[in-house]
């Protein structure tokens, strides 16, 4: 008896595994990259809606010019209102991508061009994203200036 509870036991494993193996959705690095796009997209569209619903209800923004944590979609939208007022886009300088089945993280370095001001700001990121059904939403999103002595680009 004990054999063939066993040997149940086993072959369900596999067949839960190799119905995780065909169902694996992961995303391919090409896609985070077009959620970062997205994202730089809904910044200079210059509305912070637009921006505060990719990312997931129960998200953390730590923003990159504010020490305030923004948790809520209204706090999201307040901080992206303020921000947007300076026509900002983004730049990757550097990156790096680690895919799961339904988390991703895009992390590195990027660049702010200010279009109202013509400034340049270095910062550092972080992008952890979720899949929620069909869509990735942001559910982390760190960015910070870069601790150098000048932030500002050459």
């Amino acid at each position: 008896m004990l054999l063939v509870i066993i040997a149940i036991l086993v072959t369900t494993g596999m067949i839960i595994f190799v119905e995780r193996q065909s169902d694996d959705q992961s995303a391919t690095e090409q896609e985070i990259v077009l959620l970062f796009d997205n994202w730089n997209q809904a910044l200079q569209a210059g509305d912070p809606h637009k921006v505060a619903v990719l990312y997931a209800d129960r998200s953390l923004l730590l923003p990159t010019l504010s020490s305030k944590l923004r948790v809520t979609p209204k706090e999201k939208e307040e901080y992206f209102s303020h921000f947007l007022e300076k026509r900002p886009s983004a730049r990757v300088d550097f990156r790096q991508i680690a895919i799961g089945a339904d988390m991703a993280v895009d992390s590195g370095l990027y660049t702010f061009n200010f279009a109202k001001t013509g400034e340049l700001v270095k910062a550092r990121y972080s992008f952890t994203y979720k899949r929620d059904g069909k869509r990735w939403l942001i559910i982390n999103h760190h960015s910070s200036l870069v601790p150098e002595g000048n932030n500002r680009s050459d």
